[in-house]
């Protein structure tokens, strides 16, 4: 599947989906490509990347990143570089990495901060300066090399750099994570699997400095056998700092396939310090782990210089401004330590926990606060891997401890002694909740021995870091601080570093009133619970499973289950909605004076200022839900302000899967966007979380908020009224059809996109699937039905279908039945044109069960586009099949004696047949062989394939189908039409040249129902086999062959599916003009835009594929045969790198007897080629080049090939052929061409004589009028080229 790779790769296509152009981003002269630490409350500059969301159907990175400063002179110079190797016609194939030109100190290098100026002291430093691809600063997406990353395993297990195989479509990614396709490069593991635990170690380069603020972000997809075990495998994230080595991330125990995202937070490091990436692999499991997109985001210091400074703000010795509430917080936000500076510091009260308490009190009970370490406590997913104080795993922090045998989920306290009655006390502390959603953090404060006000309260899991939070208290009498932590499930609940600001004044010991000290009894913990560890209780007091909380049917009898759950008006509260960011952005339930607008009125939930310390998107999530039906929605109001930076956006976070995905967005476009909006969530198993993530700049009156959410149609059973309507043309909706959102590869509802018109009118809807739509990375796309009721008899279910494009993967239509697997009912894969194409597949009866059928369209394919329209459910079973791949099942033909005629796969079958099938290319694929050995088809027996019966459709139709016999005796494969009880023979082969697959055809002019029958005779060899495949019936009669119009088909001719050639497939179309599939306005054959032809995108060749062929089927020898067709070239002179050749292919090698380079032909050209041949042979049109990008369309129409008939014996001579432009558009033409001449008539002369050597004239574009082209063939090869040729190949 993989190979390691060299450091550089050449250069993708730029025009293809999600390849750019590489060009290499800079930065100013020791400025930091990062956010600042100059922030007032709420203020985010220069916040985000595209991983602050999940993958979605948009590339999002511009929200994120905002180009000012160093980062817009990066777009700027990329942009100016890409214009420059556009305009001197060539891309570089590989780029070599500077690494610090203009010789920066060895203590600058890898500090996240450019001090060259063109920032190539951040190369090769486990990143490089930037990802083009990406659009992101400080990243390494493996495109370019591997970023000084070093495998440094001690076993056989290593890491490599490698890309994805579609051959290997279950083992390991399909796509890598940057550019989405088998062409991006990533680091994977590769061993076999071992007896014993085995470890692959990945190492960075040596980094420096760390600001505070440092955030790591990086993709992986964990594949392979084993995944299923009790032991899984575990990623991890470390970091060698000083003499030991801190975690700071680890995979959790689950997930689904896929990428996945990490996120980790290392926190101020000064100095050197280095990443590891580690992956524990268990005995005899065969994982493969592959890492991509490794994004440092607001990692480097702010640069020296003083800042002129806020009202709520100090100067940091560096100069760079800090808020003053972040001064004495125990982290070096400065980058120099002056805001931590232990003689401003001094009045603050500070307890890490490294020796004891301090003045806090822990609590007893079953659950209690402990002092701990991360090595007292190990490894485990969810406990800290360090403290906070030390960012060591030897430092002590408090963490939640239960002692109770039965697990139930005790609260931990920890309170603070009598504080004075204050308005400027504020605590910061830093919470680790981790590994559970519902774990909960909460900081009240007590005045008596019942009264408890909560101030602050976290839930749910902030990842593994330690979050920053501060919070302040103005009480009028004395009170003290009570700090309750619950950890549930596997989930842990942790703080550190508590600090207590000068105004928190400790209650004097003597003289105070007893009236005025507060008890010392604290809101009991241990009162009785009155639900069990599993249960939650309603509002009555009755307790119900916790399964069943948010499951969108009401359970407690007063509907109490059903309450908090998200759906809110906010009027009375948060309504379940938690806040769980970890940045200086929070959501919080804010209450207006007057009407915000339109949307918001009352209470809504609002971004404000928070209180973490990395600059992140706020987010917050509802509790878990489900299970969810497939119509299940969320309806909610919203408003944001913002400049273009600005986002709102709806994620789903699927804790089954590990997965999370963007299911709507929307920006503030410099301005305000507000509405009501529908963010489908679909049919999901429990349990899952809605996210709601918000990113604005509060300090530039920027503003985001929601309102009046509603859950719709979210029970599993509630279902439209339209569920059951399966027949469809898409015109009015989705009719009884609904989007699976397990993926972020989707169907679009839609009128073209440039892919051309739907089926039903020509200008209405249908539903399509772009493999290459921005950051689409799932492996499918499904559309499902509604659960169907069982179905007493069959039905016919038919659809009209589109794949096309160079690179296009699989439609599958399959069956799910209640209680059974899935089953393919009917599949195709690779190209068949921008044409429609009439499908269908029978229903069977289902007995009592219950049914669901989906349509899925496979990403195994990167380049084109799959369509569905007009789906129509009918009664009864489906017709014979007019076109079958043998690839589901025998479509009805039906063998005359059982195990005779057999359907199988090379790869599978048990009789001895062809190595692949001609559909797919490959030994998985299907055909029908029989045995013609005399062990199993004695001589003179015969072996009789019958079809069902064909009804007329026209005067005359076309038999095709592709067979092959084996070598030695295979016996005769004889071919019968039986129409109005009459048989008769139409054809028959008793041999064959080699083991390739050959083409028969008939022409019937059927008078009724006809059948047809194949029958294998045996001659009485020891072992052969004769095999059948790609069975097709069309209207009119059958063109001879390797001719064809391209009006009804190809004819035989297609490009071929071996992926080992590296090649691209050629298109069939109309002259309709499609913006995603450009070609001639008008074909050859009727001069009109209705009618068809081959054509070839050139510019999607590249480092995916140098080649695209276009190939007959195997035509006997030839002595004397001529080929005519007709081509069609429109490729600027400057993009003109490559040529369109015909080739003759045979067992004896392979040559080519015809070539044009690449131009502009302005109209379609005839094309002449004398066949010889003394064997078995194909003819071969292939495009190629050497260098790209190679811009512009190729296409051929009206082949004719005649046997037995030279070039010259033919009567006819055609005439030129005019272009499309209209009369008066060719006399202008001549006009500017004439002044164009005259105008450099001297450059021209010298340049017109250079180029009068041998071979220098261009026939093709002669001056002879337009036309085929009488020209003197040579014996091997003809060249229409003015540039050197490569030799001849054999």
């Amino acid at each position: 599947m993989l190979a390691a790779a060299p450091g550089g790769r050449t250069m993708g296509d730029p025009s293809q989906p999600g390849k750019r152009p590489r060009h290499k981003p800079t930065a100013g002269a020791g400025k930091p490509i990062t956010a600042g630490l100059k922030s007032n409350t709420g203020q985010i500059p220069a916040l985000g990347s595209l991983s602050d969301l999940p993958t979605g159907p948009v590339p999002l990175w511009a929200l994120f990143y905002p180009r000012r400063g160093p980062e817009a002179r990066m777009a700027g110079q990329a942009v100016f570089a890409l214009l420059l190797l556009l305009l001197a016609g060539t891309i570089l194939p590989s780029w070599s990495t500077v690494v610090n030109s203009c010789s920066s100190a060895a203590e600058r290098l890898c500090d996240f901060v450019c001090d060259c100026s063109d920032c190539s002291d951040e190369n090769r430093c486990g990143y490089l300066q930037g990802s083009a691809v990406l659009g992101t600063p400080f990243t390494c997406d493996f495109e370019e090399g591997d970023c000084g990353w070093q495998d440094v395993s001690t076993s056989t297990y290593k890491w490599v750099r490698g890309r994805a195989s579609l051959a290997a479509w279950d083992m390991g990614p399909h796509s890598d994570h940057t550019v989405g396709t088998d062409l991006g490069w990533f680091m994977v593991t590769v061993s076999p699997p071992a007896k014993t635990t085995a470890m692959a170690w990945l190492r960075s380069p040596v980094m420096r400095e760390a600001a505070a603020t440092c955030e790591i972000r990086a993709w992986y997809h964990l594949s392979g056998s084993g995944l299923n075990q009790t032991e899984q495998p575990v990623l991890r994230l470390a970091m060698a700092y000083r003499d030991e080595v801190v975690g700071l991330w680890q995979s959790p125990g689950r997930g689904g396939e896929g990428w996945h995202q990490l996120v980790a937070y290392p926190g101020r490091i000064p100095g050197q310090f280095q990443l590891i990436f580690s992956l524990t692999q268990p005995p005899a499991c065969g994982a493969q782990l592959a890492l991509d997109d490794i994004i440092f985001r607001n990692c480097g210091l702010q640069e020296p210089g003083q800042q002129v400074c806020g009202a709520e703000e100090r100067n940091c010795s560096r100069g760079s401004c800090l808020a003053q509430h972040r001064f004495c917080d125990n982290t070096d936000d400065c980058g120099d330590g002056s805001d931590e500076d232990p003689a401003q510091c001094e009045n603050f009260l500070h307890c890490s926990f490294e020796d004891n308490l301090c003045s806090w009190k822990a609590e007893d009970g079953q659950t209690k606060w402990e002092r701990n370490t991360s090595l007292s406590l190990g490894t485990g997913y969810s406990v800290p891997s360090r403290d906070h104080s030390k960012n060591n795993r030897a430092g002590f922090f408090l963490h939640v401890s239960t002692t109770s045998a039965t697990g139930a989920n005790g609260t931990a306290q920890l309170s603070s002694p009598s504080f004075q009655a204050t308005n400027s006390c504020s605590l910061v502390l830093y919470c680790h909740l981790h590994g559970s959603a519902t774990s909960s953090l909460s900081i009240s404060y007590v005045t008596d021995s019942t009264t408890k006000h909560l101030v602050r309260e976290r839930m749910g899991d902030l990842g593994s870091s330690w979050v920053r939070e501060r919070v302040d208290f103005s009480v009028n009498k004395s009170f003290k601080v009570l700090i309750e932590g619950v950890a549930r499930g596997a989930g842990s609940v942790a703080i550190d570093d508590l600090i207590l600001s000068p105004g928190c004044m400790e209650k004097p010991a003597q003289g105070v009133s007893p009236s005025d000290e507060p008890s010392t009894t604290l809101p009991s913990q241990t009162r009785a619970a009155p639900c069990a560890a599993e249960e939650v209780a309603c509002d009555s007091g009755d307790c119900i499973s916790a399964e069943l909380a948010c499951d969108f049917a009401e359970t407690c009898a007063d509907g109490s289950d059903e309450k908090r759950c998200g759906a809110i008006t906010f009027e009375a509260g948060a309504g379940g909605w938690h806040d769980v960011s970890v940045g200086r952005l929070r959501w919080g339930v804010q209450k207006a004076t007057e009407a915000a607008s339109a949307v918001l009125i009352g209470a809504f939930l609002a971004l404000q200022a928070g209180e973490g310390q990395v600059m992140a998107a706020a987010k917050a999530r509802t509790p878990l839900l489900g299970p969810s039906g497939p119509a299940c929605a969320m309806e909610m109001s919203y408003r944001i302000h913002h400049s273009p930076q600005g986002f709102l956006a709806v994620s789903i976070a699927d804790h089954t899967t590990s997965t999370t995905h963007l299911a709507w967005h929307t920006q503030g476009h410099a301005g305000t966007a507000e509405g009501r909006v529908r963010v489908l969530l679909g049919e999901r198993t429990r349990p899952f979380q809605v996210e709601l993530l918000g990113l604005v700049d509060l300090q530039d009156s920027g503003s985001a908020a929601i309102d009046n959410v509603t859950f719709v149609q979210c029970h599993p059973d509630a279902v439209p009224s339209e569920a059951a309507e399966l027949s469809c043309n898409f015109e009015r909706g989705m009719c009884g059809w609904y989007q699976d959102h397990s993926s972020d590869f989707k169907w679009v509802h839609g009128t073209g996109q440039g892919q051309g018109s739907d089926h039903t009118t020509g200008s209405g809807y249908f539903l399509a699937a772009d493999p290459s739509a921005p950051w689409s990375r799932g492996q499918r796309a499904q559309l499902v039905t509604y659960r169907q009721q069982p179905a007493a008899a069959p039905r016919c279910l038919s659809f009209w279908y589109r794949l096309a494009g160079p690179q296009i993967g699989t439609l599958n239509l399959k069956l799910r039945l209640e209680g059974a697997e899935e089953t393919v009912l009917w599949t195709q894969r690779g190209t068949q044109g921008s044409v429609w194409h009439r499908g269908q597949a029978t229903l069977p009866a289902t007995g009592q069960r219950q049914y669901r059928v989906a349509f899925e369209a496979l990403r195994d394919g990167f380049l084109g586009d799959v369509a569905l329209d007009d789906l129509a459910l009918t009664a009864g079973p489906c017709g014979a099949e007019l076109s079958c791949s043998f690839e589901v099942d025998a479509c009805g033909l039906a063998a005359g004696e059982a195990r005779s005629w057999l359907r199988q796969s090379n790869g599978t079958g048990t009789t001895a047949g062809p190595a692949a099938d001609h559909t797919t290319g490959a030994a998985t694929g299907h055909y029908m062989v029989v045995s013609t050995g005399r062990s199993s088809l004695p001589a003179g027996r015969v072996a009789a394939l019958t079809s069902q019966p064909y009804q007329p459709s026209a005067p005359t139709q076309c038999l095709a189908f592709w067979y092959q016999l084996s070598a030695g005796t295979p016996g005769s494969l004889d071919v019968f039409v039986e129409q109005s009880g009459v048989k008769r023979k139409v054809m028959s082969v008793s041999t064959m040249e080699g083991d390739a697959w050959h083409r028969g055809h008939v022409t019937v002019q059927p008078d009724g129902d006809w059948q047809v029958t194949f029958e294998a005779v045996g001659a009485g060899g020891d072992r052969g086999y004769i095999a059948l495949d790609d069975l097709h019936v069309l209207d009119g009669a059958c063109p001879e062959p390797a001719s064809c119009d391209f009006e009804r088909d190809m004819c035989g001719w297609s490009s071929p599916s071996d992926p080992r050639l590296h090649s691209f497939a050629w298109g069939w179309k109309s002259g309709v003009p499609l913006v995603k599939y450009p070609g001639p306005k008008q074909d050859h054959t009727l001069g009109t835009r209705d009618g068809h032809y081959v054509h070839f995108d050139t510019s999607v060749l590249g480092s995916g594929g140098t080649t695209a062929r276009l190939e007959s089927q195997h035509l006997p020898a030839a002595a004397d045969s001529c080929l005519r067709f007709w081509y069609h070239m429109d490729i600027p002179e400057h993009l003109s790198c490559g040529e369109l050749r015909v080739r003759l292919h045979s067992a004896a090698g392979q040559r080519t007897v015809w070539s044009v380079a690449g131009h502009r032909s302005r109209g379609w050209r005839g094309g002449v080629v004398p066949v010889q041949s003394h064997i078995e042979f194909q003819i071969i049109f292939e495009i190629t080049t050497q260098r790209w990008p190679m811009e512009g369309t190729v296409a051929l129409d009206d082949i004719v090939y005649s046997s037995g008939q030279g070039c010259h014996s033919s009567p006819e001579v055609p005439v030129e052929e005019k272009s499309s432009s209209s009369f008066v558009a060719q006399v202008v033409l001549g006009l500017l061409l004439a002044i164009i001449i005259l105008a450099l008539v001297a450059v021209g002369s010298w340049y017109w004589l250079k180029r009068r050597g041998p071979a220098s004239r261009t026939p093709a574009e002669s001056d002879a009028p337009q036309g085929f082209d009488n020209i003197t063939f040579r014996d091997d090869k003809v060249i229409i080229s003015p540039e050197p040729k490569e030799g001849n190949e054999v």
